[in-house]
């Protein structure tokens, strides 16, 4: 906000014409306070608020879990019903959660429209970079809402070293055979720990 002698200053005009100007309302958005001053919005204070819009987005691993796929968004849905907001985009993606070339995902914020983007967990929504995501989410304006935070930070540290396990194993044997080989090192490690 500035003053309007600071606009006149600014466009190389007397305070009176500034004052003509502010009368017959050619500066937009200046306003009179009761104590008689004139102020001038600044440009980024003119925007119009973004409108509400809402994206939800799910996502599993492989095509084996498409019921869970389902499911985890038809509950993101009832979330955001819950809360009172109209979704406009009910994102469903299948793909690693350490892949950062996920289709669906990158298009909702190279559009950049939404206000908010809710998930169920933090892993659904990547398994590593979760502050950056959330830091480009803040940049464009987009509240990232992350329904089921996980409490224990053991848990967090085993679920991060299960999925590196998970990625390299799986380029490394194939699908299957990662997947038991994953599930003999979580039973090995909850055997441990």
């Amino acid at each position: 906000m500035k003053k309007l002698s600071q606009y006149a200053k600014e466009n190389g005009v007397t305070y009176r014409t500034a004052y003509n100007h502010f009368t017959q309302n050619l500066i937009d958005g200046a306003y009179q306070l009761p104590t008689g001053t004139i102020v001038i919005p600044d440009a980024t204070d003119l925007k119009p608020p973004k409108k509400d819009y809402v994206v939800t987005y799910a996502r599993v691993s492989s095509s084996e879990n498409k019921d869970n796929l389902k499911t985890q968004s038809e509950r993101l849905i009832c979330f955001c019903n819950a809360n009172g907001w109209q979704t406009h985009e009910n994102i469903a993606e299948i793909g690693s959660g350490i892949n950062d070339n996920r289709k669906k995902l990158l298009k909702v914020f190279q559009d950049g429209m939404a206000t908010k983007l809710i998930v169920e967990h933090k892993d659904r929504l990547t398994r590593f970079g979760f502050r950056f995501i959330k830091e480009l989410c803040d940049k464009f304006g987009c509240e990232l809402i992350v329904i089921n935070e996980v409490q224990g930070e053991k848990e967090d540290i085993i679920e991060d070293f299960v999925s590196i396990i998970t990625s390299f194993c799986s380029r490394l044997y194939g699908q299957r055979r990662s997947k038991r080989k994953t599930e003999e090192l979580i039973k090995n490690l909850e055997d441990e720990g």
